[in-house]
């Protein structure tokens, strides 16, 4: 039998409403191997409960596509799932996807020695039950405050879609377009058919990203982020 450390012994479990500094966070998290995920807001833990399969996974997986064949067809580009992100002293979430720019393409979030995000990824996506979700509200200030400068939430129940862009300190929506696309600001190219991912209709969704992909834009973007690199 492997005997616990004494100073683990006394480190309490994390949980929900606790106040702590992301260091604190971070030690109770690590002593917490069987736990998946918990995230430090504005200096608050929250812990999820289980995720249900129609409000959580499958919207996830959904999201997860359409990201992942943009990053395949972007040099210096990096999609990751739920990564750990250190923010600041009071913010260590872990969102439902980050799109980021590679640190050597001029990126402004960095990988840590132990591999964790720091700083604000460009881009940050939630999937949120509905508008009373944390998702808009503290996580959203703690997400303007230090620089992430898209953030998209899909409220499931609610079935909207909110993309937001970063204005001179504040989160601007930005628009749909005629043709039922928003299109990003921060990655050229990143282009979604908004009622058909609400829809379910992910064949229409990809269409509309490899037109995206297509786009004059989207390649004097990868050839901007080769010349960096």
């Amino acid at each position: 039998m492997v005997k616990t450390p004494p100073h683990q012994k006394l480190l309490p479990p994390l949980e929900n409403g606790d106040r702590l500094n992301r260091y604190e966070f971070e030690r109770r998290y690590n002593a917490m191997t069987r736990l998946k995920k918990a995230e430090l807001v504005e200096g608050i833990v929250y812990v999820p409960a289980a995720l249900r399969f129609r409000s959580h996974g499958q919207p996830h997986g959904r999201l997860i596509t359409w990201l992942g064949v943009y990053e395949s067809s972007t040099f210096g580009v990096a999609l990751g799932i739920e990564p750990t992100v250190r923010l600041d002293l009071d913010n260590e979430p872990q969102p439902d996807a980050v799109l980021l720019i590679e640190e050597s393409c001029g990126g402004q979030a960095r990988l840590s020695e132990d591999d964790y995000v720091e700083g604000a990824p460009e881009l940050v996506a939630e999937i949120a039950a509905s508008s009373a979700a944390i998702d808009l509200g503290d996580k959203k200030r703690a997400y303007r405050r230090n620089g992430i400068q898209e953030y998209i939430v899909w409220q499931v129940f609610d079935q909207k879609v909110d993309w937001f862009y970063l204005e001179e300190g504040e989160y601007v929506s930005l628009p749909i377009e005629a043709e039922g696309v928003i299109r990003s600001r921060m990655f050229p190219g990143l282009w979604l058919a908004v009622n058909d991912l609400l829809a379910g209709n992910m064949v229409q969704v990809l269409a509309v990203i490899q037109q995206g992909l297509a786009s004059p834009e989207h390649i004097a973007f990868v050839q901007q982020l080769s010349k960096q690199d």
